[in-house]
């Protein structure tokens, strides 16, 4: 192929190009009709994309075409506008199982148990309230448990949600696992461990769970009865399921302790309960109310619908969102999240996080500082019985397969001295993906479902 000169290279200005190298360019017509003359080449196509995190903070991108793989975590289902609403239509007519009437009488002793991080939980156990009530289950009887990290914020407190009369009669209480007596002794699993719950659901005739459908994979997904259990049970119960090795390497639970939840469930004898299908940001996209195995099927079904999703190739970035408010922005969602950007990402590549994290990481993560090599971390990480282990663990491996960034709200020095690339704005974020061949803009990857395609 002969050798072709620019115009400045014939003056002696630079050297011969070859024309293969070049990217090529298309010329178009002035004027709008196809004899207008050849005037300039078209600008190299820009997509323009954008990433949200935090409580309505984003990430504006302009990628070069083919820069972007794909774009993943955003749901097309709308969020309920009143999930309170929808959680009362779900239990006039449950899946698989009777209206609330037939099933409770009015001196029935009824446990609504609500998992931690339920999103709108305190207008969704308002509505469970309220039907509970409407189907003739006296408001004395009712007790709502929450956890100590609810309760500590204000979460899953129904009281604006309800009547006055019936806010004052109804028990609101909040579960500590370090606290023996308020632990019962219901059984062993079949491993022998002794199974202690709150004593307010033992002493429950209807325990009646809120709980959200996961993705099969985290720190607190044992599957559909993981509102009851482990986090009902006692501390060293609590640090049991959180342990990395609970989990298979996929960061899915290992079937025994499916098993085992699944076990204490049918102990307590729970039949009804009620899931949502958490939506971006804190919003709610469904909610069922039914027999348990009916609600798990159809909750796995529009989980999928919502939040799965296939990519063609993993990419040599991978850039992840954590929305919501304060709720959401925590080292287990970190964790999750990086997980998730770790089965997308190349051997050797980047992620980077977009988080309003501000949290103090706990013991497990600040060990991590400490300890030189990350294989001996993966090893140690195993066996500490911290409640933050898995997301040390998640971290870990994350490290060991990429570089990671982080946009947060936490000292950057803290940030280094985990060997995480501290980001200061937004804008950063923005100028590393455009320093990389491919990119896949994860949003939403605490809950995103992603595979490559033909994997499982």
């Amino acid at each position: 192929m002969p050798t072709h000169y620019s115009k400045s290279a014939r003056r002696g200005k630079a050297q011969p190009v070859d024309r293969r190298l070049r990217p090529p360019l298309r010329w178009i017509r002035c004027g709008g009709h196809r004899h207008g003359r050849l005037c300039r080449p078209e600008i190299p196509v820009q997509v323009t994309s954008v990433l949200r995190y935090g409580n309505g903070s984003a990430v504006h991108f302009d990628l070069p075409d083919g820069v972007l793989v794909a774009q993943c975590g955003c749901p097309t289902a709308r969020a309920l506008e009143e999930p309170g609403r929808a959680v009362t239509a779900a239990l006039h007519e449950p899946l698989n199982y009777p209206p609330l009437a037939d099933a409770t009488t009015p001196g029935d002793r009824v446990c609504v148990a609500v998992d931690q991080g339920v999103p709108k939980a305190s207008e969704l156990v308002g509505a469970v309230v309220r039907s509970l009530v409407d189907a003739g289950v006296q408001a004395d009887g009712i007790t709502v448990l929450r956890t100590g990290e609810d309760a500590e914020a204000g979460r899953a407190d129904p009281s604006r949600f309800l009547e006055p009369q019936v806010a004052e009669r109804i028990t609101l209480a909040s579960h500590d696992p370090a606290k023996r007596a308020q632990m019962a002794y219901l059984a062993s699993t079949r491993s022998g461990h002794p199974i202690l719950l709150n004593r307010f659901l033992t002493d429950a005739d209807v325990v009646l769970p809120i709980g959200c459908i996961r993705n099969g994979r985290g720190a607190w997904d044992h599957g559909i009865h993981s509102p009851i259990f482990p986090t009902f049970s006692d501390e060293r119960t609590v640090a049991r399921y959180r342990l990395p090795s609970a989990l298979k390497r996929s960061g899915r639970p290992k079937k025994a302790v499916v098993r085992e939840v699944d076990q204490v469930g049918w102990l307590l004898g729970v039949t009804l309960t009620v899931q949502v299908v958490p939506g971006p940001g804190g919003e709610v996209l469904h909610v069922l109310a039914g027999e348990v195995e009916a609600v798990k099927r159809r909750g796995c079904q529009l989980y999928r619908a919502a939040w799965g999703s296939t990519v063609p190739r993993r990419a040599s970035l991978v850039v992840a969102g954590i929305e919501g408010g304060r709720a959401s922005q925590t080292w287990d969602a970190v964790g999750d999240a990086l997980a998730a950007a770790s089965r997308l990402v190349e051997e050797g590549g980047a992620i980077a996080l977009c988080c309003e994290l501000a949290a103090e990481p706990g013991p497990a993560i600040r060990q991590l500082i400490q300890i030189e090599s990350r294989p001996t971390a993966l090893r140690q990480i195993q066996r500490w019985p911290h409640e933050d282990a898995l997301a040390a663990a998640q971290l870990a491996r994350a490290q060991d397969r990429a570089r990671v960034y982080l946009l947060s709200r936490l000292d950057p020095s803290l940030v280094d001295e985990l060997e995480i690339v501290p980001v200061a704005e937004p804008a950063e974020v923005a100028r590393l993906a455009r320093r990389h061949r491919s990119c896949i803009l994860l949003a939403n990857a605490p809950y995103a479902m992603v595979v490559m395609e033909g994997e499982r």
